[in-house]
Parts: structure tokens; C-alpha cells; sequence
């Protein structure tokens, strides 16, 4: 099992470099399939708009939705998640299959057994090497869920594009 995640300090800056994982991937060859994450700021709030965009060249997803004023709860549209997350399963079932899977963020869907989470078991099922963004806040479920197989990269991108690479030297 090849799992790999990245956790950044600042906001938005996974997501980056995620996306920027997946363009030079891309670049050199690579086959990805998962989902990468754009934040857009809002012009009435601190909140943003999210848009996961499906890889390699799907179509973007808002995944947030407002709760109106003075909401304090959970932004994230579930069903459009699980639209993603079904556009992802299928990608896994294509020819040429996918070399790699990015997942934008382990989450608090993911941690509660839901999101991207049974893609990425099935990915790594498949024997395909993943890359997943975590949070502070669910590290310790995600680590529950890679049962101590995971390693945690650096936030750079030179470093996340080495360790894929070498995860694929090592499927072949």
C-alpha cells in the first residue's frame, strides 16, 4: 500500500499544491485521477466557494453551498461531493487506467466513512499509489484509516512528485 498525505499551516495552500501536483503529473506523463480543490472568496463574507475540479480533465463541482447568514454549521454539499466522488469511481474504470489518485482533503465526510474514503480504499486496492491532503483536525482519523501505513510528505512540491515517481518504480 502506497499512501502518502500532506498537511499545510496556511489556509488554501493544500489545495495549491495539489493542483499543482496533479499540472506537472501531467507534464511528464502521468495518468491522475481524483479531484483537486479551488477556493474562490466571496464578495459578502470571509467564507469562500469550493470547486473540486475531477481529474484529469473533468468537469468542476461546487461542493459548498451557503447556509445564509449567521449559519454556523458544515458548508459542504454533500451531494455534489458524492457527484464527484462517483465521476472518480468510474475514472478508476477506465482504459488506460489512472496511475496515481489525488484526494484534495481527508475531511470530516472521509473521517466519518463517507467522501473519497472508498475510493481511496479502492484505489489503493487497485494498487495505485495515493496522495490525499489532511487537516489538523482529522489526522487522527485518517491515520485510524491508513492503520499506520501511511507517510506523511513534506508540503513541497518537488518532494510530492519524487514520492510518486517512486511509488510507480515500485509498481512496475
Amino acid at each position: 500500500m502506497q499512501l502518502a498525505y500532506v498537511m499545510t499551516t496556511e489556509r488554501g495552500a493544500t489545495d495549491r499544491l495539489l493542483t499543482a501536483l496533479a499540472e506537472r503529473l501531467a507534464e511528464r506523463g502521468i495518468r491522475t485521477a481524483g479531484i483537486v480543490q479551488t477556493n474562490t472568496d466571496c464578495y459578502d463574507s470571509k467564507l469562500c466557494d469550493m470547486d473540486v475540479r475531477v481529474l484529469p480533465e473533468g468537469e468542476t463541482i461546487r461542493i459548498s453551498q451557503s447556509l445564509g447568514e449567521g449559519a454556523r454549521g458544515c458548508r459542504l454539499n454533500p451531494e455534489a461531493l458524492e457527484r464527484a466522488v462517483g465521476l472518480v469511481t468510474a475514472q478508476l474504470a477506465t482504459t488506460p487506467a489512472p496511475q496515481v489518485l489525488l484526494v484534495n482533503k481527508f475531511g470530516k465526510h472521509e473521517a466519518d466513512g463517507r467522501g473519497m474514503r472508498p475510493v481511496i480504499a479502492e484505489a489503493l486496492a487497485m494498487g495505485l499509489p495515493v496522495v490525499s491532503g489532511v487537516n489538523r483536525m482529522n489526522v487522527e482519523a485518517f491515520e485510524g484509516f491508513a492503520e499506520g501505513l501511511a507517510v506523511e510528505t513534506a508540503p513541497d512540491l518537488d518532494t510530492l512528485v519524487a514520492w510518486v515517481e517512486a511509488a510507480l518504480a515500485q509498481t512496475v
